[in-house]
């Protein structure tokens, strides 16, 4: 069973989003209208994905309260909203956004999404995705090429890292081991000038490298 913890600034989005979540089988852990308000709840809930639900609220200022709190260094952050323009999307995946889904999702899509995100996937909305290609496009072109480009291996557990996997789970799922995944962590980290996995994460996602 998915544990999700709701943050959305409309009460009666709070209640709908509880109602339909637990009647699928979701266990909502907790609700606030802020993740300031959310207070210690959250931390103490420990759940599996925290869903941020911009419908009808303006994405930019959700995205960035997500970004300076740093909660989507602890676990998959998913956002529900209405149309998010080209250079929101790419701000979102930026601010560590692991999900960015569309607020007509059916029930059971939503439910599938948030499953596959505590299960360490990204999941991002076709059209959004497509937004998140064009708005970094730019971004890309005022990079210098690698001295050395990444391996199709390295790229896999690129690819990984960005979702949130950790060496024993890239490990598992490729069939290596945790040794040769450090290795291609280091060496990717090395590649791309980045210092910590997040950076590379950043890194990647603007060189087009790691895809949703």
């Amino acid at each position: 069973m998915t544990r999700v913890f709701i943050v959305a600034p409309s009460a009666q989005n709070r209640r709908s989003l509880e109602t339909l979540l637990g009647s699928r089988g979701v266990d909502v852990l907790g609700t606030a209208a802020s993740l300031e308000s959310a207070g210690g709840l959250l931390a103490d809930a420990e759940p599996d994905v925290l869903l941020i639900d911009a419908t009808g609220e303006a994405p930019e200022a959700l995205i960035a309260a997500v970004a300076a709190s740093g909660w989507s260094s602890e676990l998959p952050v998913a956002l529900l909203v209405e149309q998010l323009p080209g250079a929101a999307a790419a701000a979102a995946v930026r601010a560590g956004f692991r999900g960015v889904l569309s607020d007509d999702l059916k029930p059971d899509a939503l439910v599938a999404a948030l499953g596959a995100l505590a299960s360490g996937l990204a999941v991002v909305d076709p059209a959004a995705a497509a937004a998140v290609v064009a708005a970094s496009a730019p971004a890309r072109q005022g990079l210098a090429e690698l001295a050395e480009p990444l391996t199709a291996r390295e790229r896999q557990v690129l690819e990984m890292v960005a979702a949130g996997l950790g060496n024993k789970e890239i490990a598992g799922r490729l069939a290596i081991s945790e040794h040769t995944v450090k290795f291609h962590v280091t060496s990717i980290l090395g590649k791309l000038g980045a210092g910590t996995r997040t950076e590379a994460e950043s890194l990647g996602i603007r060189r087009g490298l790691v895809l949703f």
